[in-house]
């Protein structure tokens, strides 16, 4: 599958304090959360495979925010979902996701470093909601 854009959903089942490099501490209550990003370059989707291997402890360098927030010791990757067409939806994406009635917030900070949007990383009460936003999202995009 060529690259595109992709998201995680996490399972974050207790309050965490997540420290994020330059961002700093982020407090995150329990709940989902999905982030999305963008693997255009020239390893496509291994990108994904990357943050799997962050999220199951067997990679230890945190290189993006959500590396911090996958390779937390409370926090579980629970699904991926991708758009592999090539274009780059990320943002379009992301926004959708932070505009979904469902989410509770969007997470400032965890953001592209090339764009404008506030987040990339939007919570929901919990995992499900995270995982049925996110495919409805794509499901809506691949039409």
């Amino acid at each position: 599958m060529s690259g595109g854009t992709y998201s995680l959903v996490f399972a974050v089942p207790e309050r965490v304090a997540v420290a994020v490099g330059a961002l700093g501490t982020v407090d995150l209550p329990a709940g989902g959360y999905a982030y999305t990003g963008s693997a255009l370059g020239s390893g496509g989707f291994s990108r994904v495979d990357r943050h799997r291997r962050v999220a199951a402890g067997d990679h230890d360098v945190r290189h993006w925010h959500v590396d911090y927030l996958g390779g937390h010791p409370s926090v579980s990757l629970v699904a991926v979902e991708r758009l592999g067409d090539g274009r780059d939806a990320e943002c379009r994406v992301a926004r959708a996701l932070a505009a979904d009635p469902d989410s509770a917030d969007p997470v400032p900070g965890f953001v592209a470093s090339d764009c404008d949007c506030s987040a990339h990383l939007s919570r929901y009460p919990n995992p499900d909601a995270a995982e049925r936003a996110v495919a409805a999202v794509y499901d809506a995009r691949r039409e």
